[in-house]
């Protein structure tokens, strides 16, 4: 993101105005005018504050999907900080229901994965990861983060393309307890 850009009345006026119009149109569409008319800004101070709507939308995930869970984690509410965005979510269903379909280079699902990944990979002690972890060579804190970063976006995206069916504390509950279990342990209890 542009050095110059912080939390500000701009950024935000810039991300309603673009879930807006990303709530009935798909964001591939969606271009910088009809983002700056909405918000009744000029074209130059969109990019005062970022470089593109992909930009914009990564501002997005990052100031209400990850931001607000950092506080429960540091408080080992790990249920809590997976419940909070995805009430975010369910709130503005329209928008994140649209933005989950963007594919490609700048999808969802690959901004979602990298802030995921970096949150958690600040968070992950290396020197115990390299510690307690065999094949320290390929099995790194990033792919460890990596991992668990792409499992995460994996649900929280069938759920959203699941028309948020199944219940938040449900889905939680399902993430956690395949995050915390082998393979092996979750086939053997499906044949007892």
């Amino acid at each position: 993101m542009n050095s110059s850009q912080g939390t500000n009345e701009i950024d935000e006026l810039l991300a309603k105005s673009f879930k807006k119009l990303a709530r009935t149109r798909p964001i591939e569409k969606i271009t910088i005018r009809e983002i700056t008319d909405e918000a009744g800004v000029i074209r130059p101070t969109f990019y005062n504050h970022f470089q593109d709507k992909y930009e914009l939308l990564e501002w997005i995930i990052k100031r209400e999907l990850i931001d607000p869970i950092e506080p429960l984690l540091d408080n080992g509410m790990l249920k809590e900080a997976l419940i909070l965005p995805l009430t975010t979510m369910e709130k503005d269903k329209a928008f994140y229901t649209r933005a989950v379909n963007l594919e490609g280079q700048n999808s969802f699902s690959e901004t979602l994965k990298k802030a995921i990944s970096e949150m958690a990979l600040s968070r992950l002690n290396r020197k115990k990861i390299d510690e307690l972890l065999p094949y320290k060579d390929w099995l790194t804190a990033e792919r460890v983060a990596d991992y668990f970063s792409a499992t995460l976006c994996y649900a929280v995206i069938e759920w959203v393309k699941d028309d948020m069916r199944v219940p938040m504390n449900e889905l939680v509950d399902i993430f956690i307890y395949v995050a915390s279990h082998s393979l092996t342990d979750i086939i053997s209890n499906l044949y007892q």
